[in-house]
C-alpha cells in the first residue's frame, strides 16, 4: 500500500463500507482511494480535538488533512502549472478570509481562502481540471475548502511535498534537551549561555515555530514569523538528519519529565518526514534522538518548553536556516491563475 495511504486506510475502509458513492465531495464508486476530480473524504470524529496539519503532495495531486496526527480527510487538489509551481516547503497559515475575491482577474471569487505566503500562494475553493492548473496556489473542492476552513486557525500548519510525508507517532523527539543521554550538559556551557536569547515581548502571542539549522548549528524560536530567541546548537560528530523532519507537538502529555525541562511533564509529539527522509529513516533517526546527540543551552531549553503548545512546530533539518524578515511581508494579492477561475 502507498506510504501517504497507509494512515488513512483505517478510516477510508471503514468510509467505504458506510458511505455510497456521493459524486465530488463523497467517496467514489469502487476504491475508496482511488478520488476522481473534485471527490474528497472528510470524517473529522476521527480525532475530535488537537492541531490541524495539512499534507498536500504535489505528485498525487491530493491534500490530507491530520488532526492530533490521526487522518481526518483527504482530498483532490489542484496546483500550480509549469512555469507557476507551488513551491513545497513547510508554511503556516497567516490570514483566512471567508470570501476573498481576485484583485487580478474580474474579481473572480475564491472562496475560503487561506494565505501560505505573504507574496501570494493560498489555499482556496476552485475548479479541479485534474491536473495542475493554477498560477501556484492550492485549489481544493469548494466543499472540502468550506470543512476545512472550519477546523483550521491561524498559524496551523501546511507541509506542501513534492512526494509523499506520512506522519509516525513520535513520543519524545530530545531535539533540544540540554543534557545528552548520559546527563551531560553541554560541552561549551559557558559560550553557549552567551549566545543564547529569548524576547517574549518581540512577538507576545501566537503560535510558536522552531527551525533547528544542523548547518548554521542555530535554533530559532519564532511568533508569528517573528524571532523571539535563538541559540547555539551543539551537534555530535557525525550527526545528520538526512533531510528535514517536521515535528508537530499533539494535545496529550505523558506523566514523565520531559527530556527538554524536568520539571515539566513529557508531550506526545508527530513527525512528518520531508525532504530526503521516507518512513524507515525516520524510524532510525528517532532511535538516534533518543540518545540526545544536539543539545542547547539550559535556560534556553527551558523557555523554549514552557512556550511550547498543541499545534507548535519544530522543523529539524540538515539545510542551512532562512530567516523571515517580516518587514519585507505586504499584503501582495494572492495568484490566480485564468479569468473567473480565481488560481
Amino acid at each position: 500500500m502507498h506510504k501517504m495511504l497507509r494512515p488513512l486506510a483505517c478510516l477510508l475502509l471503514c468510509v467505504a463500507c458506510a458511505v455510497q458513492a456521493q459524486g465530488a465531495g463523497g467517496a467514489p464508486e469502487g476504491n475508496g482511494f482511488a478520488l476522481r476530480p473534485g471527490d474528497y473524504l472528510w470524517h473529522p470524529e476521527a480525532a475530535p480535538e488537537g492541531p490541524v496539519v495539512l499534507v498536500v503532495s504535489l505528485d498525487e495531486q491530493r491534500a490530507y488533512a491530520y488532526r492530533n496526527g490521526i487522518a481526518i480527510g483527504v482530498s483532490t487538489i489542484s496546483s500550480g502549472r509549469e512555469g507557476k509551481e507551488t513551491p513545497t516547503g513547510v508554511f503556516t497559515i497567516l490570514q483566512k478570509r471567508r470570501d476573498h475575491r481576485s484583485n487580478l482577474y474580474n474579481d473572480a471569487p475564491m472562496p475560503y481562502m487561506q494565505r501560505l505566503t505573504w507574496d501570494g500562494i493560498a489555499l482556496h475553493g476552485g475548479t479541479l481540471p485534474g491536473y495542475p492548473a493554477s498560477h501556484g496556489c492550492v485549489r481544493l473542492p469548494q466543499a472540502f475548502a468550506e470543512k476545512l476552513f472550519a477546523v483550521t486557525r491561524n498559524g496551523d500548519t501546511v507541509v506542501v511535498a513534492g512526494g509523499q510525508a506520512s506522519p509516525a507517532s513520535l513520543v519524545h523527539p530530545a531535539v533540544l534537551a540540554p543534557v545528552d543521554a548520559a546527563g551531560r550538559p553541554l560541552a561549551s556551557s559557558r559560550a553557549a549561555a552567551a549566545d543564547a536569547a529569548w524576547d517574549d515581548a518581540a512577538s507576545p502571542d501566537g503560535p510558536l515555530s522552531v527551525l533547528v539549522s544542523l548547518a548554521q548549528r542555530r535554533v530559532y524560536a519564532l511568533r508569528n514569523g517573528v524571532t523571539i530567541g535563538e541559540a547555539a546548537l551543539e551537534v555530535e560528530p557525525g550527526f545528520e538528519v538526512g533531510g528535514s523532519v517536521l515535528m508537530v507537538v499533539g494535545s496529550e502529555t505523558e506523566a514523565v519529565p520531559s527530556p527538554i525541562d524536568p520539571d515539566r511533564p513529557r508531550h506526545r509529539w508527530t513527525a512528518y518526514p520531508l525532504l530526503g527522509v521516507d518512513a524507515e529513516s525516520l524510524a532510525v533517526l528517532q532511535l538516534r534522538l533518543q540518545q540526545r546527540p544536539l543539545r542547547v543551552d539550559p535556560a534556553f531549553a527551558r523557555r523554549l518548553h514552557a512556550a511550547l503548545a498543541p499545534g507548535s512546530t519544530v522543523l529539524l533539518t540538515d539545510l542551512p536556516a532562512v530567516r523571515p524578515d517580516p518587514a519585507a511581508q505586504s499584503q501582495a494579492p494572492v495568484l490566480e491563475s485564468d479569468a473567473g477561475d480565481g488560481s
